[in-house]
């Protein structure tokens, strides 16, 4: 486990935890000793990828921490609105950061889209977190304090052209760039009303691919090793925001740019040495 122990005492909500970078942010903020409750659909196998919230909750164990399980499809409303009670009653009090990771990525281009899958898009990638960062605020107004993060994708940029590039997946991630976008502009929204009460909520996308389990499936054969950032880099990048000053709020960050912007060194996801990849795998 980390020396530091940055965030001891805390209460943390990871969502998307199962597996890729949900899993990983979970194992690094444990290992800062903040106490977690894990969030996905997959308790103990998903049917085609690897990963589970057992899985993870045990390496949240191994370095001293408390894990909470909640299954859930976030997709659903009902499902969404139990995640944070029943964190708070099994962390035994209110939560202090919330990692909105988990998101739908349906790919797919936008002239025939269908209707159904916008909508579950708009569901994972904004209603989501915007419900459970609602669910959160009171308890956080009330301590004068509390973090969110949102997890936000570069592919929420507006592309350049004419002409357009659409290699690789930049012709099918339009509807899924579009909800990332409507998520950091709520995050904006939300950041500059609670400015003052020592909230901070903030968004942070990868600079370049982080190799999750289903971004091997979608890109990994497609992407050259300058385009891929470490996993542990992008934990460090959350990780930061997870203990950020009260002023730092309303950002839309990426992640090596702010790892190097606040002179970050990047750990290993245990928190004990310095991951030997820096930035890069």
């Amino acid at each position: 486990m980390a020396e530091t122990r940055r965030l001891a005492g805390r209460r943390a909500i990871i969502t998307g935890a199962s597996r890729g970078i949900g899993a990983a942010a979970a194992q690094r903020i444990a290992a800062e000793g903040a106490n977690v409750a894990l969030v996905a659909r997959t308790l103990d196998k998903h049917p085609s990828l690897p990963g589970s919230l057992n899985e993870t909750a045990e390496k949240c164990r191994q370095l001293g921490a408390e894990a909470a399980l909640i299954v859930a499809d976030l997709a659903a409303e009902s499902d969404r609105a139990r995640v944070v009670p029943e964190a708070t009653a099994a962390l035994g009090g209110p939560i202090d950061i919330l990692v909105n990771n988990a998101a739908g990525a349906i790919y797919q281009p936008m002239e025939d889209y269908p209707l159904k899958r916008r909508r579950l898009m708009v569901e994972l990638n904004v209603h989501c977190p915007v419900d459970l960062s609602q669910a959160v605020i009171p308890e956080m107004k009330q301590r004068g304090e509390g973090w969110i993060i949102n997890l936000s994708s570069a592919s929420s940029n507006h592309p350049a052209g004419p002409p357009y590039d659409l290699s690789g997946v930049k012709g099918t991630y339009g509807y899924y760039g579009a909800s990332k976008a409507m998520l950091n502009r709520v995050t904006t929204a939300m950041a500059s009303e609670l400015h003052g009460t020592g909230i901070r909520l903030n968004t942070v996308e990868p600079a370049a691919a982080v190799m999750s389990e289903g971004a091997k499936k979608i890109v990994g054969h497609i992407l050259s090793e300058d385009q891929i950032e470490s996993m542990e880099a992008m934990c460090e990048a959350i990780l930061w925001l997870c203990d950020c000053p009260a002023d730092h709020t309303g950002e839309i960050e990426s992640s090596l740019d702010l790892l190097e912007r606040e002179q970050v060194t990047v750990m290993n996801l245990n928190g004990t040495h310095p991951h030997p990849g820096g930035y890069r795998r």
